[in-house]
């Protein structure tokens, strides 16, 4: 069992498609653009425009298909138990089943497939946009976004830095646990069998090497920086300058395309 594979939120696949030469900067606030708007459609045409959207990003990106599908694997019992309390918990319109004191609405049925897609597209474009730009520039373009708030005290570079390393350890930490599992499997430990809450049970020896693994790396990676005279972003210069490009112009283009299309299929719907 290799739970790298599946989760691969964080993770850097180098590339030279058309996403992954977008600035980090463009891609960010698309991504930002996309949450708003996955929460603005209603209308199964909508939805409809954003799977495409999404499937062709995919295609472009020169990501796996199969590869990026496994990141809904880290949430899709979050998904499940969102759909089943809206299935029964929403009430509202036709009366789709009856079974004893269970009642299952059509507005009900509507909110879950509406809230299930909503999570499968927000996830597989965050998943699109670690896998395709890598965390020095996802640290660069979270900082150039934050910067014009330093002049506040607002701590942008500190900011970056944080959630830059929050992802790289994503992958980190998933390799340390699958390692942690084997080794409890060769001395005899079972993860796999029983029902879900016995599974679950079977999960809390992990948690503690987990921790000491965790804070040890965190330990070795402060003492890194600071050996090295990490002072934040007092002094600190760039290799390599963020700049727009045609494509991001382009990337522009598509999202007020994708703003155009939505008004267009609101008004017929």
């Amino acid at each position: 069992m290799n739970f790298l594979t599946q989760i691969p939120i964080g993770q850097f696949i180098p590339g030279s498609s058309f996403v992954h030469r977008l600035d980090p900067r463009a891609k960010l606030l698309f991504v930002v653009f996309f949450v708003g708007i996955v929460f603005w459609a209603k209308e199964p045409a909508t939805y409809g425009l954003l799977i495409g959207f999404v499937l062709l990003s995919i295609v472009v990106s020169g990501i796996s298909p199969g590869y990026l599908l496994r990141s809904l694997r880290a949430i899709i019992w979050i998904i499940l138990f969102t759909v089943i309390i809206h299935l029964f918990m929403t009430k509202g319109g036709e009366v789709w089943y009856t079974w004893k004191w269970i009642e299952i609405h059509e507005e009900g049925v509507k909110q879950a497939i509406s809230i299930a897609l909503r999570l499968i597209l927000l996830i597989l474009m965050a998943s699109l946009l670690t896998l395709t730009t890598s965390p020095i520039d996802l640290t660069d373009g979270i900082e150039r976004l934050f910067s014009p708030l330093a002049r506040f005290g607002f701590p942008a570079h500190e900011l970056a830095m944080m959630m830059s390393i929050a992802l790289r350890f994503i992958p980190t930490l998933i390799e340390e646990t699958d390692k942690i599992m084997k080794a409890q499997i060769s001395r005899g430990a079972d993860f796999e069998s029983g029902n879900l809450l016995k599974r679950v049970k079977n999960m809390v020896p992990l948690l503690i090497p987990l921790f000491i693994s965790a804070f040890r790396r965190a330990e070795e990676l402060a003492l890194a920086m600071e050996s090295r005279g990490y002072r934040g972003a007092i002094g600190r210069t760039k290799l390599r300058e963020l700049t727009w490009t045609r494509l991001d112009l382009v990337l522009l283009g598509i999202a007020i395309s994708l703003v155009l299309a939505f008004f267009i299929l609101k008004s017929w719907g």
